[in-house]
């Protein structure tokens, strides 16, 4: 006899509460429920066993609107049934309830979870449904440029597209229905205020200290969806990150600490398997680490681990999805991952760990060891020139590695006086380099390098 699994259940008495059971299997992958068998696998037998082996499938038959296999099945001449119940491709309901197999618990599908659900068991998914009440007024016509121009430059759609009309462009991408009206994709990757509709669209990042209690900043990006990665790199670039200065000739080159193809690849994940109907995309920035999660289950049978193994590209949000591949942003053959490590192996750095957290997909990005320390103070050497003497530019080395430094230990540090220090701060100020946040006591420094 086989364990109880995702796929097994073991009864040992029939009770009619169990069509709930074979709705889940019904509604999930299938399953099969022994009756006469106790919770580690033993046989017990049943009583009046041919009377429930009629009586189970008129029931699930009655109940439930499908056809199990039921079966008597013997051993040490004990008696037990086995009831086989296939995959439903329609959703299936026990007196209007949805249930659904998990794992190896059973849930009652309510809310986002139902409709998510009753969406895919119909084929289609959240982002393609019509809009009741946007117009093609919402969408912005540089945002279609700004894909089009990608779309062109990674040769997935040709140099006439564009001169297309934005009208044009979205039926072409199916994202207008037959009867004009324009899908939820459309107002999410080209609408000028997605938020309005979709207030769990925008992009969160802040800046944290020792722990998530210590929130030093943060930011709120906001607009389409299919400019966001842009924005947030380039948040990251000028406020959040390091970015490494050197010099190939006479060109300055700033690279970002963290391989910048593989951090994009990885925020356009998010952006394109999010649930929107969820709350917003966080990212947290620690001195040691990035966590970046996005709302919403990994697709059936799926664990984090398994994102780092080769695996089919199954996206939530099919048309995201496709115009994010049109424009070049993302593969559609599920290497995104496998492209992301190679690049941190290439960098010498360790590789992101994905994890599934507070009903969502948690990706941890490893900064470089030596990020506050050595990448801080190259940019600062090469930023910082006349106007800021060597002990200024070595409290911005201090300040960097610990916002929240107080002047007492900077004296200490530097081995001045009060009155240098805070003449020191004052100048620094005055000239933009730094800005202090909140007050004396709780507050803390912040660095406002020149781009």
């Amino acid at each position: 006899m086989d364990t109880e699994s995702q796929n097994i259940e073991f009864k040992q008495l029939w009770r009619d509460e169990y069509l709930k059971w074979i709705c889940g299997f019904a509604n999930a992958q299938g399953g099969t429920i022994y009756i006469g068998v106790d919770d580690s696998g033993n046989v017990k037998g049943l009583e009046n066993i041919h009377r429930l082996s009629e009586d189970i499938p008129n029931k699930i038959a009655t109940h439930l609107g499908i056809v199990a296999d039921v079966n008597i099945l013997t051993k040490d001449k004990k008696h037990y049934l086995e009831i086989k119940v296939q995959p439903s491709n329609i959703p299936i309901s026990l007196n209007g309830i949805y249930h659904y197999r998990s794992g190896s618990t059973k849930q009652e599908l309510k809310g986002i979870a139902l409709q998510q659900f009753l969406l895919k068991k119909l084929g289609r998914s959240w982002d393609d449904m019509p809009h009741e009440t946007a117009t093609l007024k919402r969408i912005s016509r540089t945002a279609v440029d700004y894909f089009l121009n990608h779309a062109v430059r990674a040769s997935r759609m040709p140099a006439s597209a564009l001169a297309d009309s934005t009208e044009t462009v979205l039926e072409n991408l199916n994202l207008i229905t037959d009867d004009g009206k324009i899908r939820n994709a459309a107002i999410l990757l080209f609408a000028d205020n997605p938020q309005r509709y979709f207030p769990g669209s925008e992009f969160k990042i802040g800046r944290f200290g020792v722990s998530e209690s210590d929130l030093m900043f943060q930011d709120i990006v906001e607009g389409n969806i299919i400019q966001m990665t842009e924005r947030v790199i380039e948040l990251l670039r000028s406020k959040y990150l390091i970015s490494n200065i050197h010099y190939e000739g006479l060109q300055r080159v700033e690279r970002l600490e963290i391989p910048e193809d593989a951090l994009r690849e990885l925020i356009n994940n998010a952006i394109c398997h999010k649930d929107y109907m969820g709350v917003a995309i966080q990212m947290k920035v620690y001195n040691d680490r990035i966590e970046l999660w996005d709302d919403g289950f990994l697709p059936d049978g799926m664990i984090p681990d398994d994102l780092l193994k080769p695996h089919k590209s199954k996206p939530r949000n099919k048309l995201i999805s496709a115009a994010f591949y049109r424009a070049g942003f993302i593969e559609t053959w599920g290497r995104g991952i496998e492209k992301v490590c190679n690049a941190f192996d290439d960098a010498k750095m360790r590789r992101p760990v994905f994890e599934f957290t507070c009903g969502g997909l948690n990706t941890i990005i490893y900064r470089p060891n030596d990020t506050i320390n050595d990448t801080t103070n190259d940019t600062i050497n090469d930023t910082i020139i006349d106007p800021v003497n060597d002990r200024q530019k070595q409290i911005l080395k201090y300040i960097s590695t610990n916002p929240q430094i107080t002047t007492l230990e900077l004296i200490e540090k530097l081995n001045v006086s009060k009155p240098t220090i805070k003449r020191d701060l004052r100048i620094l100020s005055n000239l933009g380099f730094i800005a202090r946040v909140g007050a004396n006591k709780n507050g803390y420094w912040k660095i406002l390098l020149p781009k």
